[in-house]
């Protein structure tokens, strides 16, 4: 691994990610491809599926003491795998085409406010990762709150388990005097409520469900563990008229399209109750970012 010093388009001043050789021409080599050959259908299965087999390996972002933008396209969790296409997707839309472009639309992604300061700026929380980063136009939230739609159910938010088990995170260990920061974001999302799509209608088929489920779009998985808020995220695709899910899993310890239906593979997890869907902006239209 290397420490290098990456000029963004928008600041005077360098700043430090960490990534190998590989990452940076992987990311290159897969932007060049789609540029000069374009992409038929959606572009997030097309750059989803471009890490197919990628192993899943957790905590790839707690290399080290001090934050920095981590790009490991070797090593993939559930977060860091959308994450990567949707930076990879925001960067196609716009026609960019440099490793900068590409860590500078993953750093907006993954800090809050779209900046990078230290590890409390971090979107921990999937709820704080998809307020920010539809109110910076990233994406927008899915949701119909007519009568009679699959957005049945309402999530209160209540997260603490961050602070509730500091020991677990080896940046709170390390720094204390973060977690009273962790505890004013967590306090501040508590008590929001968000509909979500109970997991009982995942069944539905794609001539009523995809209505609101599109192909590409941005799902979490509302989890009833005390203190967090969803437990896994993934994108959503249809095949054979039913929801599956693109996700980088730890049971089949890869990333892998699910030939196991959305709703089978949901229905075996008991902690799971739903899911709440978020679909990105299109950039092209939006060169404000």
């Amino acid at each position: 691994m290397l420490i290098a010093a990456v000029m963004t388009a928008s600041a005077v001043v360098a700043q430090n990610i960490e990534y190998s050789k590989t990452d940076s021409t992987i990311i290159e080599e897969i932007l060049h491809t789609a540029n000069q050959k374009g992409v038929n259908g959606n572009t997030m299965l097309y750059f989803g599926k471009q890490f197919l087999g990628i192993p899943y390996v957790a905590h790839t972002l707690e290399n080290g003491d001090s934050e920095h933008l981590i790009v490991n396209t070797r090593q993939l969790d559930c977060t860091t795998f959308v994450e990567t296409v949707l930076a990879l997707n925001m960067c196609y839309q716009k026609g960019q085409t440099s490793f900068s472009d590409y860590c500078e639309n993953l750093s907006k992604i993954r800090y809050r406010d779209g900046k990078m300061t230290d590890y409390t700026s971090r979107l921990h929380y999937f709820t704080w990762w998809g307020e920010d980063n539809e109110n910076l136009g990233i994406v927008r939230q899915v949701v119909d709150t007519n009568p009679g739609t699959p957005f049945s159910a309402i999530q209160k938010i209540n997260i603490n388990y961050m602070t509730q088990n500091p020991n677990l995170y080896k940046q709170l260990r390390n720094h204390p005097e973060f977690v009273s920061q962790i505890r004013d974001y967590e306090q501040m999302s508590n008590g929001k409520t968000y509909r979500y799509i109970p997991k009982s209608k995942l069944n539905l088929t794609r001539n009523s469900l995809g209505l609101y489920i599109h192909d590409g779009d941005i799902v979490s998985i509302i989890t009833n563990k005390t203190g967090l808020d969803t437990s896994h995220i993934g994108i959503a695709f249809w095949k054979g008229g039913r929801l599956h899910l693109m996700h980088a899993s730890s049971l089949y310890k890869k990333v892998v399209m699910d030939n196991n239906t959305f709703y089978d593979y949901s229905a075996k997890q008991k902690a799971h109750l739903g899911i709440r869907v978020y679909r990105p902006i299109d950039q092209s239209k939006n060169n404000s970012l």
